[in-house]
């Protein structure tokens, strides 16, 4: 009974995420992002469950290619300087499983010169992914909530942030790149696109 409960709430946080998202998207406002999501970096590696990456690029996990998006959504609370943002990504996680994240977090500008920009944002942040507890001789190292029943497993992150750096390429659109910083466990790179409205 709990653990179908708990499926249930992922499904309605990731489903209330994109509505939210979409919802403001329409009001055409401030800006829209699209990233191609990515490289996941272990910086201790990920020695014991390494067997399960068929897309790492060495053999003992510290870096692992991802193939998905981010969709993200960027209103502006003070003009160019501090944010609210809400992401909603969907990928193929390190063991080639479908995950996700839904993150809402208030971010500001730390540089500004010329047409470069680098940015750091923090808020809660959920990631969610097809429950690896199915997959043989994987090591579980409880990060994610879940038990072997569950279809999902999820981690509840209240600080999860990142550091975005874009290149206006003209008025209304940029590249950007994003750093997610998670020492020790999990760090990311995301490339992409920036279209203000």
């Amino acid at each position: 009974m709990l653990k179908s409960q708990t499926n249930g709430i992922i499904m309605k946080v990731f489903l209330l995420s994109l509505t939210v998202l979409f919802s403001i998207c329409l009001k055409a406002q401030n800006n829209i992002g699209i990233k191609y999501f990515g490289l996941s970096i272990h910086p201790k590696g990920e020695h014991e469950n390494s067997f399960l990456m068929p897309n790492k690029l060495d053999k003992n996990g510290y870096l692992v290619m991802n193939f998905g998006a981010v969709v993200s959504y960027e209103y502006f609370i003070v003009e160019e300087r501090v944010s609210l943002k809400i992401a909603q990504a969907l990928y193929s996680d390190c063991a080639a499983r479908l995950g996700g994240f839904t993150h809402i977090g208030i971010r500001g500008r730390i540089l500004k010169k010329g047409k470069h920009t680098i940015s750091g944002g923090i808020g809660p942040t959920i990631v969610y992914r097809r429950n690896w507890l199915e997959l043989d001789g994987y090591i579980n190292q409880n990060r994610f909530k879940g038990d072997e029943d569950d279809k999902w497993q999820y981690l509840f992150l209240w600080y999860g942030g990142e550091f975005e750096y874009k290149y206006a390429i003209n008025n209304k659109v940029d590249v950007t790149s994003s750093f997610v910083p998670g020492y020790p466990d999990l760090m990311s790179l995301s490339f992409g696109i920036s279209i203000k409205l």
